[in-house]
């Protein structure tokens, strides 16, 4: 079973982080929210989930995961922001380790500046970002790219990110 680290700042989309997070746990995993702060309530935009960190960014090593989740949302607006968030989120990317990635997601991949070359999806208003980050980006409810790179557009697409990212966590 992997170790998922999730990376959250307030405002993410509610049910971009609590659905996968809960399929997650169900298939096993083990899910730790990373903010800013331990022990910090974050609230999501549509105030639907509140969920406390389990851990400071400043606390953990990305070589303590085996994986990480990107909810979309303003979060990873707000993430960007830390460079710490960003060098833990190239770590993954660097060292071929799953990155699951939904709507707003991919925005903390471009900050880590690991998308040249892959294949991704996003919110629609972050194409031409992703574009510009040298990725090559497909329209489609979910895109697989190396075998360890999921991304998905939106709130609609859930259930086929989920099914990906599933089957990316068995490898």
């Amino acid at each position: 079973m992997a170790r998922i680290a999730t990376v959250l700042a307030n405002m993410f989309e509610d049910v971009e982080y609590t659905e996968p997070a809960k399929a997650f746990r169900e298939a096993g995993h083990e899910v730790t929210v990373i903010g800013s702060e331990k022990g910090a309530t974050l609230e999501g935009k549509q105030k639907e989930a509140q969920v406390t960190t389990n851990a400071a960014i400043s606390e953990v090593s990305p070589d303590d995961f085996d994986a990480l989740f990107i909810p979309g949302g303003f979060s990873p607006d707000i993430l960007r922001g830390d460079d710490k968030f960003v060098q833990f989120t190239k770590h993954f990317a660097d060292e071929g380790k799953p990155v699951l990635a939904i709507c707003h997601g991919p925005q903390l991949l471009i900050s880590a500046e690991v998308l040249n070359g892959r294949h991704i999806t996003g919110y629609k208003s972050i194409h031409v970002d992703l574009k510009n980050a040298g990725a090559t980006v497909k329209d489609e409810e979910v895109v697989v790219c190396g075998g360890n790179l999921v991304t998905s557009r939106q709130p609609d697409d859930i259930p086929a990110f989920i099914r990906e990212s599933l089957k990316v966590l068995k490898q």
